[in-house]
């Protein structure tokens, strides 16, 4: 207990899921949180409810720690200012950003409207991008500090990519980008950037293809087992802890009692042409033989 003593956290989809384990946990690690949510359904389209990600709060207050909720899209400009800005004048200062938010509306490539690749890809990455800038914002003039932290939740299907999710996909391996950016740009602000890929049963994972939908949800059955959101926690309250300090961009895969860490893209094979530029009738003939040495085909689908 107490990893997290008078660290300030703000954390995007706090109302629900794995965001809300994240909150009450911090807080019994001796953070103060801001928790920010819409209330909105899996797929991000019911109206605004405040009083989901209040409840939140509320049970924290109730067991003795500091919170305070904001409701809103933190994929829109103002509202993820006013994010970061609650968290400064509300406890003092911003340590932890958490974007734990998420929604799903699945199709297959040649099936997905524009309206379903927009709306995801926006509430994903630009939900990211939105409260980072503002926390770096204030980082950045104070950098004397140091000891910051971003923890991006991102998907295996970012990295290996999922049939039914091309927007959810793209999103997710967008903010392996984005968090590799941030952790170059913001390490001389004293700042670290990592994700976060979890497995676990949620409300957006009831919706798997694998998953019989007549029966009860994974999620109702989960507590005390593998698939419990329970066992992210650790692994994400690690990272936000001044014991993380050597670890930036890096994808950290958590699933149960594993942890993984994730193998960044990297040469596998390279050949060399001594002209100036390639001929393409030489490219044709050693591009096969090169391909050969490590096995056509995409490799093997693993997950964390």
């Amino acid at each position: 207990m107490g990893h997290l003593d008078g660290k300030v956290a703000l954390v995007t989809g706090g109302a629900g899921g794995m965001g809300s384990h994240i909150c009450r946990v911090f807080a019994e690690e001796g953070a103060a949180v801001v928790a920010c949510d819409t209330g909105f359904d899996v797929e991000g389209r019911a109206g605004m409810d405040p009083s989901k990600v209040q409840a939140v709060v509320d049970q924290i207050i109730a067991a003795g720690g500091q919170a305070t909720a904001v409701a809103g899209d933190i994929a829109d400009m103002e509202t993820a200012e006013r994010a970061v800005q609650t968290a400064i004048e509300t406890f003092g200062d911003l340590d932890i950003l958490v974007c734990a938010h998420g929604i799903l509306r699945e199709r297959m490539i040649f099936n997905m409207t524009e309206e379903e690749w927009d709306g995801l890809v926006r509430i994903h990455l630009k939900g990211c991008f939105a409260p980072t800038k503002f926390a770096a914002i204030h980082w950045r003039a104070n950098r004397d500090k140091g000891n910051r932290r971003i923890i991006y939740f991102t998907s295996s299907a970012g990295v290996r990519g999922e049939a039914g999710q091309p927007n959810y996909s793209a999103a997710h391996a967008g903010k392996i980008g984005l968090s590799l950016s941030n952790a170059e740009a913001l390490e001389r602000y004293g700042a670290t950037s990592n994700c976060i890929s979890p497995g676990a049963s949620t409300r957006m994972t009831d919706r798997g293809r694998g998953v019989d939908q007549a029966a009860d949800a994974p999620s109702l059955t989960a507590s005390g087992t593998a698939m419990d959101p329970n066992n992210v926690t650790p692994a994400v309250t690690f990272l936000a802890s001044d014991a993380s300090a050597d670890i930036s961009g890096r994808v950290v895969g958590t699933t149960g009692n594993k942890i993984t860490i994730w193998r960044e893209p990297e040469w596998e094979q390279t050949i060399w042409n001594v002209e100036p530029y390639w001929d393409i009738d030489t490219l044709f003939e050693l591009m096969p033989q090169t391909l050969e040495l490590q096995g056509v085909g995409p490799p093997p689908r693993q997950f964390p």
